[in-house]
């Protein structure tokens, strides 16, 4: 009890308020497009917690609701492909981890920032044919790499599995089961490399206590978003907001780097 105490006293009730907020927006971002999670909820953890506490509140969220509703997208996209991916996914994420242990907070936001603007502005850029077919094996393995890196550092392995899935896949239901699967696996390495690398705490399961209704919430009206409006608004919600976060958090670090550097 004395540890909840503490946690409580250190999370106000407007920051739980904020939390409560953030949780809920990007759940609804993760479950109408299959992604965008850790890219809305971590900047904004970040600036109320400690980078590491912010990137296992976000892994164990995205674990547990993705466990809970695997049956709107498990088996709709092929495990096969993805194969190669989560192996060096899973190389990268515990050398990411270690790169985490080593970046000060505002580092941390601007390269969350800097990756969630390029992933944005690759979106807008490209559409997928239809009949399309996915990448082949080359960009595949580096799309499973570069996730790997970012999902260990900032627990975020969006952009480049984002961009390998949208690059190609034109149908919205397949392209958010093939990117649900992924960030399923990736958030379970995610979560093993923060614990051998001494990063989960005590309070990292009353912080997911807290955060979880807010979470199961916003898929649920998420979801419910999806089936109704995902075949025709998938992207262009996807993208702007992405973009909106990826700018706004890109702004907030370079200023703190420059105040602090002044």
């Amino acid at each position: 009890m004395s540890l909840l105490g503490e946690l409580l006293a250190g999370l106000d009730l407007a920051r739980m308020v904020l939390v409560w907020g953030v949780v809920i927006f990007a759940a609804v971002m993760r479950a109408f497009t299959g992604f965008g999670f850790a890219l809305a909820a971590v900047p904004v953890f970040s600036q109320i917690m400690a980078p590491s506490e912010a990137v296992v509140l976000s892994a164990s969220l995205t674990l547990a609701v993705s466990l809970l509703t695997r049956k709107t997208y498990w088996g709709e996209s092929s495990l096969k492909p993805m194969i190669p991916m989560l192996l060096l996914a899973l190389l990268g994420t515990l050398l990411g981890a270690r790169l985490l242990m080593g970046l000060s907070p505002a580092q941390f936001q601007l390269w969350i920032g800097l990756a969630v603007v390029a992933a944005s502005l690759v979106l807008s850029l490209y559409r997928p044919a239809q009949g399309a077919r996915l990448p082949g094996g080359v960009w595949r393995a580096v799309a499973g790499a570069a996730s790997g890196l970012l999902n260990g550092a900032f627990a975020i392995p969006g952009p480049p599995v984002v961009v390998y899935a949208v690059a190609a896949e034109p149908e919205p239901r397949r392209a958010r089961a093939l990117l649900m699967t992924f960030f399923l696996f990736s958030a379970v390495m995610a979560l093993a490399s923060y614990a051998l690398a001494g990063l989960v705490t005590p309070q990292a399961p009353l912080l997911f206590a807290l955060a979880f209704p807010a979470m199961y919430l916003g898929d649920k009206l998420g979801y419910y978003l999806f089936t109704r409006y995902g075949s025709r608004f998938y992207r262009r919600v996807a993208v702007a907001v992405l973009l909106a976060v990826g700018v706004t958090t890109t702004v907030r670090a370079l200023l703190q780097l420059g105040a602090w550097n002044g």
